[in-house]
């Protein structure tokens, strides 16, 4: 293990990096304390677990189990690494154990050998089963234990594993896709596992969020609903990362009331001294930046700021005044804050490693106006400064790092939010390595979905054994295989959620070592707020998760599954919600299930589970096949496929490019050639919004909110080719795709002309104001709900036919919606509140990806204008109730 110091000085490079960090925090390192082994633990089974090391257990790890083996459904909710599958194996290998035993001393009674205990485990992602399968094999190796039989089941597993696991298997490790597909619909050839089904395991249950989170939740109602047709009912066993009330999210998924959940908070185990940095990369030089070609030479919407006329430089000699903005207190405080004065304006935060000199020299171009600055006409106070511009971006900026961090001889986790950054990430680390040490290159590999099985297990077998020393991936690590020994982690962008930050960071420094994690951000409001305010990361409880599975779009498939399971009855409705009467009325009249006075039936040919899909892809994944050779190279989702995978795109898969020949959408395929190219493809499109229903309103003044549903339809029109790295936009091609409608929930303000006048824009710039408002607005509130901006849309126009004026929305991006817009309608005024102040408190002139640009606006960000946005929300703001 390197030491953390060291690390933070490869990243610092000698200082040279030092303007880059905005806040460091350490966080103190945890005693653990032990717990007795449970006198009902299998013997062979504990002293398996300390022939690995483990010789007691953690005391949470202890609690936990014990609530297990009671029979309580139980959920775990504590810290990455802190060895929350003890707590679930234990009692589940001792109930195995116990059957196993029983039917040995007494073979001859048959009821001994029907009833072996077994257990079902469910996590999100294949790696983690494949994890937790090597993990068993060796407690069961060193236990010297033959008698239980463990074994994965999912889409990979062949048809002849498959029936061995039916018939044999004591353990299953599986994912809610399985089961939902697989398992459930053929329920009889499984009776063996379902009937002595003793335990289910629900690990990494906090991933089950939004519509994901949904519909596990009905597929874990449906196998409850069928286990009890075989006379078993089992207790559930939930993982987590820590979350805010761990009991009622595990009880809601599972489908139980709250107080029927114990829930094990505290945890017992060791944590090292974990160094924390916030990261914002530089500002790059002049206009040459990836969002700079997205903008026309002249923005006929903008209205830029300059630094206002007037003001004077503090330069006295002698002490600085108790109100002086130019102060910085103390060089070797973790972060030094420069006051904007007494306007409660946005401070400037200064590296500790910048000397009082050097940090003055840096603002040489700075100026502060005691009256005013930032967007014309707010009463911003704000520093201003005229040459801030684009910055680097962040996928750049970790592969630098991650390149600094290997060469220093640290084994590293860089997260990145799309898979086309964590190829980008792994090549340009390969890349810088090269010249450094072509043997090092070598041990630098990306990990994200769509590769192909095979794949998956060889990148995972080389994580374990050590062969990698770095990994660019995607969140599929976040959940993924227990990987110990890492010194560092880096994560490229806001992950959406605290969750998901404090899961992704657990990572480093794991089984109780020292660890360094740096949170580098994008060019994006939330990103730069939260890097620039680290009391909102590291000072604010995590989110609680959130789900609704009583969305009809997402509760009336899953009543079509059951029903082709078994006949639903009446008195079974309860599980499903309050929704599931009326919802399965519709269902009949429209022909989907059958009434009788037996239940509820379906009597189509084809699968039921054909229905849904649980992860919200939109459909049958399409699959990207070499012309040449016909060989698969990966999968694409169906609902992403018309903007990665159209003809012309270019697709990254393991470093290597490949340039899409043709898509068939009918068939699921998109043939690709192998082609070195030095640009990469990013899609246009254009979207529009239709209000289906007003289910609730509320007024402010003028000002109307709504919430209800709308009919959401995009249509990709074409794509850029952008030279990389400098992104320049080197051609664009129109495509003819047919549009997709999504239907989907949606919160919406409106501004009436003369609230538009009030604010000072004009009919020329509306258009402007409100799509930055949106931009800005989607952005925020990720901090508010369970969710980030890639799980919500929106669209503004100065004049929308439903509403009669100018509208602005943000819809969920899954069909039926997720909660997040009836979430941001219910905190209206904190949200537009937060929009409004991170779009004032940038520094930028005319707006930039920190404030009011967005990544994946299909209108090139054109037009937008950041000032008229500003006072537009502020007579919106105006009319808002106030808070109490």
């Amino acid at each position: 293990m390197v030491r953390t110091g060291e690390l933070l000085d490869a990243l610092l490079a000698g200082g040279r990096r030092a303007d880059r960090l905005t806040h460091v925090r350490h966080l103190p390192a945890r005693e653990g304390v032990r717990a007795p082994w449970p006198a009902w633990a299998d013997a062979d089974v504990v002293r398996g677990y300390r022939q690995l090391g483990v010789e007691q257990p953690w005391a949470h790890q202890a609690v936990a189990a014990d609530a297990a083996w009671a029979g309580r459904h139980t959920v775990l909710s504590t810290s990455t690494g802190s060895g929350k599958s003890l707590a679930f194996w234990l009692p589940a290998l001792t109930a195995a154990r116990g059957a196993s035993a029983a039917s040995t001393l007494d073979p001859g009674r048959i009821e001994t050998v029907a009833r072996r205990a077994t257990t079902l485990y469910l996590c999100p992602t294949k790696a983690l089963a494949a994890g937790q399968l090597a993990a068993l094999d060796a407690l069961l190796g060193a236990a010297g234990l033959r008698d239980v039989r463990v074994a994965t089941a999912d889409g990979d597993t062949s048809l002849d594993e498959r029936r061995w696991v039916q018939e044999h298997a004591d353990v299953v490790l599986t994912n809610p896709d399985f089961v939902h597909f697989a398992l459930l619909p053929q329920h009889r050839r499984w009776a063996r596992l379902l009937g002595a089904l003793r335990y289910v395991v629900v690990d990494e249950c906090h991933a089950f969020r939004g519509v994901f989170g949904a519909h596990v939740g009905l597929v874990l109602r449906r196998l409850q609903r069928v286990a009890r047709s075989y006379g078993a009912s089992p207790v559930f066993l939930l993982a987590s990362a820590t979350t805010a009330d761990p009991a009622v999210s595990a009880a809601r998924l599972v489908g139980v009331p709250a107080e029927d959940v114990t829930a094990v908070t505290e945890d017992a185990s060791p944590a090292g001294r974990k160094t924390f940095v916030l990261w914002q990369p530089p500002l790059l030089p002049g206009g040459d930046a990836p969002w700079s070609d997205l903008l026309p030479d002249e923005d006929p919407w903008a209205t830029p700021v300059g630094p206002p006329g007037g003001a004077v430089r503090p330069d006295a000699p002698g002490p600085p005044a108790p109100d002086d903005p130019w102060t910085v207190d103390d060089p070797a405080a973790p972060t030094e804050v420069w006051p904007a004065g007494d306007a409660g304006g946005p401070a400037v935060v200064v590296s500790p490693a910048v000397s009082h000199v050097e940090a003055r020299a840096q603002t040489a171009d700075a100026v502060v106006d005691p009256s005013a600055s930032g967007p014309s006409g707010t009463g911003e106070r704000v520093v201003t400064e005229p040459h801030d511009g684009p910055r680097r971006t962040a996928t750049a900026e970790v592969a630098d790092l991650l390149t600094d961090l290997v060469v220093a001889g640290a084994r590293t986790l860089a997260f990145t939010r799309s898979r086309r950054a964590a190829e980008s990430v792994a090549a340009a680390t390969r890349d810088h390595l090269r010249d450094v040490d072509p043997d090092l290159a070598r041990a630098v590999s990306a990990y994200r979905g769509g590769y192909l099985p095979e794949e998956r297990r060889g990148l995972e077998r080389a994580i374990r054994s050590g062969d990698l020393r770095a990994l660019a991936t995607t969140n599929a690590l976040e959940l993924g295989i227990d990987i110990s020994g890492l010194d560092a982690v880096l994560v490229a962008g806001w992950p959406g959620t605290r969750v998901s930050l404090w899961q992704q960071a657990g990572r480093a420094g794991r089984a109780g070592a020292d660890g360094l994690v740096a949170l580098v951000a994008r060019e994006d409001p939330l990103d730069t707020f939260l890097v620039h305010h680290p009391e909102a990361i590291f000072d604010t409880p995590v989110e609680a998760t959130v789900f609704d599975t009583g969305n009809p779009y997402v509760l009336a498939p899953h009543l079509c599954a059951a029903a082709a399971e078994i006949p639903l009855r009446a008195e079974e409705l309860d599980v499903f919600g309050a929704s599931a009467p009326v919802l399965l009325a519709e269902l009949v009249e429209r022909g989907a299930l059958r009434r009788r006075p037996s239940g509820w039936y379906w009597t189509h040919a084809e699968p039921a589970t054909r229905l849904t899909d649980l992860r919200g892809s939109g459909g049958d994944p399409v699959r990207v096949v070499e012309s040449v050779t016909g060989r698969l190279l990966g999968t694409v989702d169906a609902a992403s496929a018309d903007a990665t995978v159209h003809d012309g795109a270019v697709y990254v898969h393991q470093g290597a490019t490949f340039v899409v020949d043709e898509l068939h959408l009918e068939d699921g395929v998109a043939l690709v050639t192998r082609r070195d190219v030095d640009y990469g493809t990013w899609a246009r499109w254009v979207t529009s919004t239709e209000i289906v229903s007003v289910d609730e309103e509320t007024s402010w003044g003028p000002v109307t909110w709504g919430f209800g549903a709308v009919d959401v339809t995009t249509q990709v029109l074409g794509y850029q080719r952008k030279r990389i790295p400098d992104l320049q936009v080197l051609g664009s091609t129109d495509l003819d795709l047919p549009p997709r409608t999504l239907r989907t929930a949606a919160a919406w303000w409106t501004a009436p002309a003369d609230v538009l006048e009030a604010a000072g824009v004009t009919v020329e710039a509306a258009p402007g104001a409100l799509h930055a408002a949106e931009h800005a607005s989607i952005g925020l509130l990720p901090l508010l709900a369970t969710c980030d901006r890639w799980d919500l849309g929106g669209l503004s126009t100065a004049l929308h036919a439903d509403t009669g004026h100018a509208t602005v929305f943000v819809h969920d991006a899954y069909p039926g919606g997720a909660g997040f817009a009836e979430h941001g309608f219910r905190v209206a005024a904190t949200w537009l509140r937060a929009t409004r102040d991170a779009i004032a408190s940038c520094p930028c002139p005319s707006g930039c990806p920190a404030c009011v640009q967005s990544p994946k606006c299909g209108n090139a960000n054109n037009p937008l204008d950041k000032a008229a946005a500003v006072r537009l929300l502020d007579v919106v703001l105006a009319h808002a109730p106030q808070p109490g």
